[in-house]
């Protein structure tokens, strides 16, 4: 459908009597095949050019640089001092006092032993602290990856039939996890993880939050037998279905506990200097639930609690570790799937807050610090880590200035870990329950799915997959749901490239599109068409039909006008065809064949470096190189051919 101002013959007189220089289409310089790849490598896996920071420099002088690229503690070490000793500090209780808790739940909905959650809040920091970029990001257990790991896992193996071998399958699965990560890092292959797009994320968070919350209800109602499915309909079901286990004592305890929670952090959220109530809350709710059921001896009346927690430091693990036997598929994509989703969101919080205090985080480093990080705590009773948003958060809120906040968290889970152990014995699930409910919470993000929905339908689509096909088949599905349909609308867009139709806005020189700017006006006896997007075999086909219907629609109005028909030439703006392949430069060639027989010439407007060199070298005849096929700009192709349009119109005169 065409404008209504689509011809004008006025506009051709205007057009015809402007002089307009022609420039010559100059081809790219030549450069050797090796030279090529060598680019091409370069900006697929070091568009960041790390080395370029050794060009010039002495060979001690590298090789401090060097020392330092592996190991980020080494560039900011020496230059410590204790003023920022005092900030980390303080950001370093903090979170602990967050750790704590959020350590002990997050194992919980592993399926694995509560102590598992503090040995992960014991190592991997350390680590990290020595390889991480990042001078925000606090490690440890996360819920999401923890939700994806039990899940998994139980599918195959019964964390209360048979604990051991669980425990041994989560090690491996950390173990593959963080060597997916640093093999990611190591081979420069960060650019994978953006298949996960923020809308799928978005839709992703929300699902997971939503079934972890639900999840929780077993620990909230105090129910015994609850249902080993994640979905929306078997946790309801199992929770109705069991209502004579439920228990008012636990109830009551979770309801007040929960509200007590949400209250911090609605308190913290409208007063950022007040982030110190919500991040000391989990931990001052664990010691005010534990005097209580140790006072009125709660166990004994339906509260269920910990138990003996064992004390000391983190055990060796690696002996621990599958390699071999049957399990040895799950535990392999049982580590690729957490370690995708736990890299995600740790490199995604890592940049959040380094925008935020305006310094750079680098992907690659992260992955291979996360990675090595998650291979380490696999052979020290840890299992999956990664950056928590919501540790990260009052980490920085709590003003701390490098990675020794890390540390300091992690010496404080050390001393719980030796001295404080005991005192977790009467600790009440129904409180673990409540901690993992408001931690999660935040993971629903509104304003963001109400800004895509603003911004992408499509988008919004995918969000809405992700976050139906979490809650109503599960966690990996509803992911894998998500990114096929993100990976399809990429293939859509490739298979089905725009293309436009331009027209002259009058009074000047520039050339735009006919149905974005009303005011532009055709070109009696041009067809101007823009191709916005590299042309390969996955979208020729559709091109040449496309422009074939194009030039059907214009002879076709041509024939209702009752004249003959005007169309002369067919101008390609190829300003944004950035690349094409063998197929494209057969489309070029083929269209070139059909429009002859039509009387029609082709002419093209900008082509770029690659598309000019390989049109040129499949260019036997030298059909392309000729002046009067391609120019630099749509004006000048205009102006040239304007003379032979006004010649034939007087001729038939």
């Amino acid at each position: 459908m065409e404008p209504p101002n689509a011809s004008n013959s006025h506009f051709a007189v205007e057009i015809a009597t402007m002089e307009t220089e022609v420039h010559r289409v100059a081809p790219p310089p030549r450069r050797s095949t090796l030279q090529k790849l060598k680019t091409r490598f370069k900006e697929t896996l070091f568009p960041d050019d790390p080395l370029r920071q050794f060009k010039g420099q002495s060979s001690k002088t590298k090789f401090i640089l060097g020392a330092q690229y592996i190991f980020p503690i080494l560039q900011w070490g020496p230059k410590y001092n204790l003023n920022l000793l005092k900030s980390d500090i303080i950001s370093g209780l903090t979170i602990a006092s967050l750790a704590i808790p959020q350590g002990i739940s997050y194992a919980k909905l592993a399926n694995l032993p509560p102590i598992v959650g503090l040995y992960s809040s014991f190592v991997p920091p350390l680590v990290y602290a020595v390889l991480g970029s990042s001078r925000d990001l606090a490690v440890g257990p996360v819920s999401i990856a923890s939700l994806i790991m039990g899940s998994m896992l139980r599918q195959e193996v019964s964390p209360v039939k048979d604990p051991i071998l669980f425990l041994q399958l989560a090690f491996s699965s950390t173990f593959f996890a963080g060597l997916f990560q640093a093999s990611l890092g190591f081979l420069r292959l960060g650019f994978i993880i953006d298949f996960l797009s923020k809308a799928t994320l978005v839709g992703f968070m929300a699902g997971a939050a939503i079934i972890v919350s639900l999840q929780q209800l077993k620990s909230l109602l105090g129910i015994k037998h609850f249902t080993k499915e994640m979905g929306l309909v078997p946790v309801l079901t199992s929770v109705f279905h069991n209502t004579k286990e439920w228990s008012w004592q636990t109830i009551l305890m979770g309801f007040c506990f929960l509200v007590f929670l949400l209250f911090t952090r609605h308190i913290s959220m409208r007063k950022p200097k007040l982030f110190w109530v919500s991040a000391g809350a989990p931990l001052l709710s664990v010691m005010l639930s534990t005097l209580l059921v140790f006072a009125f001896k709660a166990q004994n009346h339906g509260i269920s609690v910990i138990g003996k927690l064992q004390e000391g430091l983190n055990p060796p693990s690696w002996n621990m570790l599958h390699f071999h036997g049957s399990h040895l598929g799950l535990v392999m994509k049982t580590g690729l799937v957490t370690g995708i989703i736990s890299l995600t969101e740790g490199i995604a919080v890592g940049r959040t807050f380094a925008a935020l205090k305006n310094y750079q985080v680098d992907g690659n480093k992260e992955m291979i610090a996360i990675g090595l990080m998650n291979i380490v705590g696999s052979s020290t009773s840890c299992y999956v880590t990664t950056g928590s948003f919501s540790r990260s958060a009052v980490n920085h809120n709590a003003g701390c200035k490098t990675a020794v906040s890390n540390i300091i968290m992690s010496v404080t889970v050390m001393v719980t870990l030796l001295l404080l152990m005991p005192l977790f014995q009467y600790t009440p699930n129904v409180v673990l329950g409540a901690i993992i409910i408001t931690a999660v919470i935040g993971l629903i993000d509104i304003p963001a799915a109400y800004q895509i929905w603003k911004i992408d339908k499509f988008d919004f689509l995918v969000l809405l997959c992700a976050f139906l096909g979490v809650i109503f088949i599960s966690v990996q599905e509803g992911l894998a749901i998500a990114v096929g349909i993100s990976i399809f609308k990429v293939l859509l867009q490739i298979t089905r490239p725009k293309a436009v139709m331009l027209g002259n806005i009058p009074g000047t020189n520039i050339y735009r599109d006919l149905h974005h700017y009303q005011q532009a006006l055709r070109v009696p006896g041009f067809l101007i068409l823009s191709i916005e997007a590299p042309i390969n075999f996955a979208n020729t086909t559709y091109l040449k039909e496309r422009i074939s219907r194009w030039i059907e629609e214009y002879e076709v109005e041509d024939e209702n006008a009752k004249k003959q028909s005007t169309i002369k030439f067919i101008i390609l703006d190829l300003s944004a065809v950035s690349a094409i392949d063998t197929n494209g430069v057969s489309f070029f060639k083929d269209l070139r064949m059909v429009l002859e027989k039509k009387g029609l010439e082709l002419v093209l407007v900008n082509p770029l470096g690659e598309v000019i060199e390989k049109l040129q070298r499949a260019d036997d005849y030298r059909e392309f190189a000729r002046p009067d096929c391609m120019f630099l700009t749509v004006e000048e192709a205009v102006a040239a051919h304007l003379s032979t349009i006004k010649n034939q119109s007087s001729n038939h005169v």
